[in-house]
């Protein structure tokens, strides 16, 4: 099986201001380009060849891990977002996020803290198990909640490559600036599923 890199449903810069287009180029465009050619050569001849790539994630580790995660990982990030989406979560998913936290305010702020607060390069997560229940969580690397028994919902990149040209060393601020571009329409999709 080759991996291909699936074309983004928007242009490259209709996520401006909040993602420029050269980031988008850059990021989507050439460092998730290199993850996906890596990942199609370390899985050519491998027990993992003709496995999708959640299961890969599973089951492998070292560089076919890294490479795999992080190809998957970029699709589902640039994947939750759209310059016209929904820009609040309805439904099961609003009460969940209301259960939980208390408020859609009180979680992305939690969101962020737990963005800004990983040291190093990652990820953070909203996700959440078989029951419903919903949970953010950190990923160092290349770290996914699918190796966990969770359903990924949305995340956001904290590896300096995500938000660099824009934002410089602001981790803070971009992560902040992320929410004007999330379509919850498509996290509840994928909560709903």
């Amino acid at each position: 099986m080759t991996y291909t890199q699936p074309t983004l449903p928007y242009a490259n810069d209709a996520l401006e201001p909040a993602i420029s287009e050269a980031t988008v180029n850059f990021h989507y465009g050439k460092h998730e380009k290199t993850y996906i050619d890596k990942l199609n050569e370390l899985i050519k001849g491998s027990e993992f060849e003709d496995m999708d790539l959640e299961e890969v994630i599973r089951h492998a580790e070292g560089p076919l891990y890294n490479n795999a995660s992080q190809a998957w990982n970029h699709i589902f990030y640039f994947f939750s977002f759209s310059p016209s989406g929904s820009r609040e979560p309805h439904g099961r998913l609003r009460e969940e996020i209301d259960r939980t936290f208390g408020s859609f305010e009180q979680f992305k702020k939690a969101f962020e803290d737990a963005g800004t607060g990983l040291f190093g390069s990652g990820w953070v997560w909203l996700s959440s198990d078989e029951n419903g229940k919903i949970f953010i969580t950190q990923g160092k690397n290349a770290e996914s909640p699918i190796t966990s028994g969770l359903r990924p919902l949305l995340c956001f990149d904290v590896w300096e490559h995500a938000y660099y040209l824009d934002y410089q060393n602001r981790r803070a601020d971009a992560l902040k600036q992320l929410w004007s571009i999330v379509d919850w329409d498509v996290v509840e999709n994928r909560y709903e599923d």
